[in-house]
């Protein structure tokens, strides 16, 4: 079976992969619910969902810290990664030895088709096409929220906010939120007096990858007085696997204005 990934890179398998390892969070949990339990031999440390193959599943290293000599143990027909979320280093060391299939992904369709593609390799095509009507109908019943300039913040100590060409930047934008870093890209590092200039009506706390909770309002209230201060949960607006489908019930019970 042969497969394009989202970089182009064309993977080639003899059979269906019966040894998987995967680099992300949000595609291992995908991994779950598609129903690969006795597939998926290696995950990374920040793979917490579900709960149970964090502490069952042998742990291979951090997103951007492979362990070699683990991974050769584990002896993987496959292996799942992520262009943003892992090293490209790591991911060039490990295509020497395995077959490496790397999603890339900025937009909800990028999400939707990874997930048509994972579920296609692995041979879950049905329970793919099952996950992907689940999010579709889930974001149709999304309710609108009026236009409200937002700054999305997900570093502290410097601040960092979401610009552009992000996958939060897109699920920002389908809640109907005005990015106010939509002229920027990446996660640009913001100053005090930026963040002052860019005078958001309101501004988003993730709780990862810094884990930010109601005690840091007060440092968000000094630079932005006037602003109201959401502490959100940064699964939901990042992760682009199956907890897509729970998303918009968690947007629609948050307070914007």
């Amino acid at each position: 079976m042969t497969s394009t990934d989202q970089m182009g890179n064309v993977v080639e398998l003899p059979n269906r992969p019966q040894r998987i390892i995967s680099l992300v969070p949000s595609q291992t949990e995908l991994l779950f619910d598609l129903e690969l339990s006795h597939q998926v031999v290696g995950i990374t440390k920040f793979c917490v969902h579900p709960a149970h193959w964090h502490k069952s599943k042998t742990i291979i290293g951090g997103t951007k810290n492979f362990h070699f000599d683990t991974i050769q143990q584990l002896n993987p027909d496959l292996i799942i990664g992520n262009k943003e979320e892992n090293y490209a280093e790591g991911i060039s060391e490990l295509k020497k030895h395995y077959r490496v299939w790397m999603s890339d992904i900025t937009t909800i369709d990028d999400a939707l088709s990874m997930i048509y593609s994972i579920s296609s390799l692995t041979d879950r095509a049905l329970k793919g096409e099952e996950i992907v009507t689940q999010i579709q109908s889930a974001f149709n019943e999304l309710k609108d929220v009026s236009p409200i300039s937002t700054l999305y913040v997900m570093w502290r100590d410097p601040w960092m906010g979401v610009a552009n060409q992000t996958f939060i930047h897109f699920m920002m934008e389908k809640i109907g939120l005005v990015n106010v870093l939509s002229d920027r890209v990446r996660y640009p590092e913001l100053t005090d007096s930026e963040i002052r200039k860019l005078n958001p009506t309101l501004v988003l706390l993730s709780t990862e990858p810094f884990p930010f909770s109601e005690k840091y309002i007060h440092e968000i209230k000094r630079i932005l007085p006037d602003a109201k201060v959401l502490i959100v949960d940064g699964e939901t607006f990042s992760w682009y696997g199956s907890r897509m489908r729970a998303a918009p019930a968690y947007f629609d019970s948050l307070n914007f204005s």
